[in-house]
């Protein structure tokens, strides 16, 4: 019996019906201006292909292989129904995009920026920037209610959401996903039920995001009430739901997971991984077990592709394409002749909306933060025209705050007009927020240092934005910080945002001077500072800070140990220093730790008084310090260069050096003992040449190969310094940049030091 003699004793009576009538047309959404579209609403006067798409990850992306494949032989597709990244898939084809334009844009977007932890660091307030520099932005948890909490995904979902929503721009108003171009429907799990959800209306962008929030992976979404986790946990190839759309034919693409070996259940990850995709397995095979003789089954064979490989997007296309053959035959007793199938395709029409005036703009969701203090710094302002472009960088710069762990828009249509709703979800684990991390290093000559870090953070003490920040360091060096951050007003403008922070610095560590053309020790000193601060300062935007501001140093410095020979002051040495300060900031570096591209210069100079035990009185003084660094990439090979300039001031004094600035260790002038070289003046400068060569290594943004070259000295008095008596030292390391801070294994050599080897975890 032919294909089509059993398509006409099976759906028959079907196809009389739908020659006879037409389906009842879906309401128009109420809460948007409805764009147009034609003949999705129109019943087929043939069998009702349903296409039906699985989810599995980046694996999902062999699905717009497959489509490729359907429009070449003309396979008309009248209904979607999909889970996870085949909701995804699924859903940008309904609205109209075709395979090859959804090639062309999955094959440029750059996954690990959209799967990136946070904003792109640029974008970030300085207060956020500096942290960066005390500890890795990686791990944070919080407190709320009093109860420790962490993030609830791996990855953030930011970068996904905004890249579907500028997919599904021409669909941004469309309620009603029966009123697409392809009808469609996404398949999601009730988290507290454990029940399938299916997506039909509502916005377009967060159902395909809810439809993949990968457990562990993904933080869940929330929609009318319900949390909302990937759809593939109870239902993740819903030929069900193609059924119940009406669909008489099934093409079904199955490109889940498959289970592991015993060799990936060692760990705790390997096993979680493992039984999420048993529960999903069993689904599947629940759904299979649906298909009749007339649908079609497509597994594309994808090998060991995995469902993290998004950079293999070419790989997955073409495997997609290839899975198809097998099921060619049987897809073609489907196919169309050319003029029907361009009727078809016409038929479907296409989304299209007006230039959208906005009226208005609100904020919703968020309880802790007052956003409406951030209303000035966006873009888009009421009066102007909706621009897509505008309003992702006015959720990036919500976003960038770091209080949101969603910040997302949507159009909205009431009586005084059409207005701009920014959906804002306050961070389950904030405002109180935390980081640790570590510093170590040995260069396995006796030296060695080890110290815990510990950053709190709370935000929105009040609606002005007011933040406590406090910072821990105990080992070695013994620190303790707290300044408080107020805002003087609500905008956000670079002229107008003034704010006042106050802060005391307390700091207690062991130094050591060696004599500066040897190794050998010449004395041992317990140094312990206190440093208070007001400052009045203005944030300048994304860019940078500047600060004005009245400050106070005291230092005590006591030696402990002190060899014969050591020929500075062998008493207590005590400092007190009271002055004006100014500072300003620049930081437009990509990465802290390893940083690709960007810029970063920071000054600050204070003008006042000190007094020195030992002698009469107080004395003006000047202290000024300055460094820049930059980074450029030309393909994977990198170049960093930073130079510093610093000096304390007092000419007239001596055994300053035993407080003021030194150098020496790994990358701060390697091939000489840390801190071998002690001075009030230092001259220091660094080019540094790295290559990644990992990727994606666990727990660490990348591993890098690379070496450095450096130039600097230290001087008692300005009047000794030459360029002419710059030390050289060099290095050769291997590098991560880890959850814990940045972690080098290196080779280190001076001309007029000597070779070396260091681990360092920490900043050098």
């Amino acid at each position: 019996m032919s294909f089509h003699w059993q398509w006409l004793g099976r759906y028959g009576t079907i196809a009389l019906l739908a020659a006879a009538t037409w389906a009842e047309p879906a309401s128009a959404a109420a809460d948007g201006p409805a764009p147009t579209a034609t003949g999705s609403e129109s019943r087929p006067q043939r069998p009702r292909i349903g296409l039906v798409l699985s989810g599995g990850g980046a694996r999902g992306l062999a699905h717009v292989g497959v489509l490729k494949v359907l429009e070449r032989e003309r396979i008309p597709i009248d209904l979607i129904a999909g889970t996870s990244m085949g909701a995804i898939v699924g859903g940008l084809y309904a609205t109209g995009m075709d395979a090859t334009k959804l090639e062309e844009e999955l094959l440029k977007v750059k996954w690990n920026e959209i799967f990136a932890s946070r904003v792109e660091r640029p974008l970030l307030p300085q207060r956020r920037k500096d942290l960066d520099f005390q500890l890795s932005p990686a791990l944070e948890f919080g407190m709320r209610d009093g109860e420790l909490r962490a993030p609830l995904g791996a990855l953030s979902g930011q970068g996904l959401e905004t890249l579907l929503r500028r997919y599904s721009l021409p669909a941004l108003a469309v309620r009603d996903f029966s009123r697409l171009p392809i009808p469609f429907r996404a398949v999601a799990t009730d988290m507290e039920t454990g029940q399938p959800v299916i997506l039909d209306s509502g916005d377009l962008a967060l159902a395909l995001r809810s439809s993949m929030s990968v457990p562990g992976v993904f933080a869940p979404t929330e929609a009318n009430g319900r949390i909302l986790g990937d759809g593939g946990l109870v239902d993740n190839l819903p030929i069900d739901v193609a059924r119940q759309m009406g669909a008489d034919i099934v093409i079904a693409v199955n490109i889940g997971t498959p289970l592991s070996g015993r060799e990936a259940l060692s760990s705790l990850g390997g096993l979680t991984s493992q039984m999420v995709s048993i529960l999903t397995e069993q689904n599947v095979q629940r759904s299979l077990a649906m298909l009749s003789d007339v649908d079609v089954l497509i597994t594309p064979t994808l090998g060991q592709l995995s469902s993290g490989d998004f950079n293999r997007t070419r790989e997955f296309i073409d495997q997609g394409e290839a899975g198809v053959r097998p099921a060619l035959t049987k897809l073609s007793g489907l196919a169309l002749s050319p003029e029907d199938y361009a009727a078809w395709k016409a038929s479907l029409g296409s989304l299209s909306r007006p230039p959208t005036t906005i009226a208005f703009i609100r904020f919703e969701t968020t309880q802790v933060t007052n956003p409406e203090r951030l209303a000035d710094q966006l873009e888009l302002a009421p009066g102007q025209l909706f621009d897509q472009e505008k309003a992702e960088r006015d959720a990036r710069r919500l976003a960038a705050s770091g209080d949101y762990s969603r910040s997302d828009f949507r159009l909205i249509n009431e009586p005084e007009g059409d207005g701009l709703v920014y959906v804002l979800e306050d961070k389950p684990w904030g405002p109180n927020y935390f980081r640790v991390g570590l510093d170590l290093f040995t260069d396995f000559r006796g030296s060695s240092a080890f110290n815990i870090k510990f950053s709190h953070t709370r935000r929105w003490l009040d609606q002005a934005g007011t933040e406590w920040r406090n910072f821990i360091q105990v080992g070695d060096t013994l620190r303790l910080f707290s300044e408080v951050y107020v805002p003087l007003n609500w905008s956000i403008g670079l002229s107008r945002d003034w704010f006042i922070a106050a802060g005391a610095d307390f700091k207690r560590t062991q130094i050591t001077l060696y004599e500066p053309d040897s190794d050998r020790e010449q004395g041992r000193f317990d140094e312990k500072s206190i440093k208070l601060g007001l400052d009045l300062g203005q944030p300048w935007g994304e860019f940078g800070e500047l600060r004005v501001g009245a400050q106070y140093l005291g230092i005590a410095n006591h030696p402990e140990l002190i060899s014969a020979d050591f020929t500075g002051p062998t008493t207590d040495l005590r400092v007190h220093e009271i002055g004006l300060r100014i500072s300003a900031v620049v930081d437009q570096l990509d990465y802290v730790n390893f940083p690709q591209r960007g810029y970063r210069a920071a000054g600050e100079a204070i003008v006042g008084q000190r007094s020195v035990s030992g002698t009469d009185g107080r004395d003006g003084f000047t202290r000024v310090e300055l460094e820049a660094t930059g980074a450029k990439t030309w393909g994977g090979f990198t170049t960093n260069a930073y130079m510093s300039v610093r000096s304390a001031g007092g000419e007239e004094l001596t055994g300053l050096e035993r407080y003021s600035y030194r150098l020496g260790g790994f990358q701060n002038l390697s091939g000489y003992r840390y801190n071998q070289l002690a001075g009030s003046h230092v001259l220091f400068g660094r080019l540094t040449a790295y290559r990644r060569i990992s990727d994606s290594p666990l727990l660490t943004r990348g591993v890098f190969l690379g070496g450095s070259l450096e130039a600097g000295n230290a001087w008692a008095q300005a009047s000794e310094a030459s360029l002419t008596d710059l030390r050289v030292g060099t290095s050769l390391f291997v590098g991560a940049d880890t959850a814990l801070g940045p972690l080098y294994l290196g080779a280190t050599y001076a001309p007029r030091g000597q070779a070396g080897i260091y681990l360092y975890l920490g900043r050098p």
